[in-house]
């Protein structure tokens, strides 16, 4: 059985791309391991099909910990039984290159995101240098790869000549369990709390709609947008839920009215973004306030479920809600587009391409 090893910086409780990933490989016959870090505030892990592995670091942010981390798991991939390596995103990249080398076995990238078009790296001159080094010394020497739309892929060609896969993060189709939604119009955001995720304007957008905004994440913008919700007074609108498991989460969105969408234009991995949450709204049978950015209008012009904005400014943001909320056809209309999107959006076929782009790695 052949044993692929999967890298990631976070702590794996709340990563459903990964979990997804290593659960449709382990049922299809290969060993799979998940490889995180360990927080001081790690909760226990959650039994799946795979292993799962926490490194623990001193550090817990700035560059020395990605120092630290990646020397952990350098020792830690080099002495651990594996057929194969694969590194999430550039922040594990180094590790698996070296070790793959040493050891000659094969090794892939998944590229969950444009990493170094992220608006926290971009708009930092020495941190941007930093990743786009590392980007143009590893990533040609990955070969095989895959990736969650069709812009990255087709950004990789062009910088570095590798022709990737797509394997997009469509959700796993569930049915429906909540009958009933929160008493209060519910507007619900989950994922990570970062910046240029348009937390500036969709807070202070709240003071205009009648209703309550559940955050459901956390990241680097948590302590800003807390700040945000203070300075605006809408401390009893916002509400902060912190990471939730998968599960809990799933349940939370259904119960919700409306999701967001929200990415500022500022940065390529923004404007071509293909999020997650934008596929867990669907799956959740909920409308939601999208960005109309490409690789969400090319979806939508087939699948019409979510309402596109040009902007995110606090005004366009709070007029669309209330439209959402107040036109009963509109929302009925997008209600029930989910519903059939859903049926053809699933990870059923991206699961089938994952399997065949592993089987050609292990032949």
């Amino acid at each position: 059985m052949p044993r692929i090893l999967f890298t990631v910086t976070n702590d794996l409780t709340y990563d459903q791309r990964m979990q997804r990933i290593c659960t449709s490989l382990s049922e299809a016959g290969y060993k799979t391991v998940l490889i995180g870090r360990k927080l001081n505030n790690s909760r226990p892990l959650n039994q799946h099909s795979f292993e799962q592995k926490r490194l623990y670091c001193f550090f817990s942010k700035t560059i020395l910990f990605y120092i630290e981390y990646n020397i952990r798991l350098f020792f830690f991939l080099l002495f651990s039984k594996a057929d194969a390596f694969c590194a999430i995103d550039l922040d594990t990249i180094i590790p698996n290159y070296l070790v793959s080398l040493f050891r000659n076995k094969p090794r892939v990238y998944d590229a969950h995101e444009l990493f170094t078009e992220q608006k926290e790296i971009v708009t930092r001159k020495n941190v941007y240098r930093f990743w786009l080094g590392i980007e143009r010394f590893a990533v040609p020497r990955f070969q095989h790869g895959y990736t969650v739309n069709l812009f990255i892929q087709e950004e990789f060609h062009r910088r570095y000549g590798v022709k990737y896969e797509m394997v997009r993060n469509l959700p796993i189709l569930k049915p429906l369990t909540v009958t009933e939604k929160f008493a209060i119009p519910t507007i619900i955001y989950q994922g990570a709390v970062n910046e240029g995720r348009s937390f500036e304007t969709l807070i202070p957008a709240m003071k205009k709609v009648d209703g309550q905004l559940l955050i459901c994440g956390k990241g680097n913008f948590l302590t800003q947008a807390k700040l945000l919700a203070k300075e605006h007074k809408v401390e009893d609108k916002v509400l902060f839920k912190g990471a939730i498991e998968p599960k809990e989460l799933r349940l939370i969105t259904q119960q919700s009215h409306i999701g967001v969408m929200l990415f500022e234009s500022t940065g390529l991995n923004q404007y071509y973004s293909l999020a997650n949450r934008f596929f867990d709204y669907m799956m959740a049978g909920i409308p939601q306030l999208c960005v109309n950015y490409p690789e969400y209008a090319a979806i939508i012009k087939d699948f019409p479920f979510a309402y596109l904005i040009n902007d995110t400014s606090s005004e366009t943001i709070a007029v669309a809600l209330n439209n959402l909320l107040e036109d009963v056809v509109l929302y009925e209309s997008l209600q029930k587009n989910t519903m059939i999107a859903r049926e053809t959006l699933n990870w059923d076929e991206e699961e089938k391409r994952l399997i065949q782009f592993w089987k050609q790695q292990l032949l």
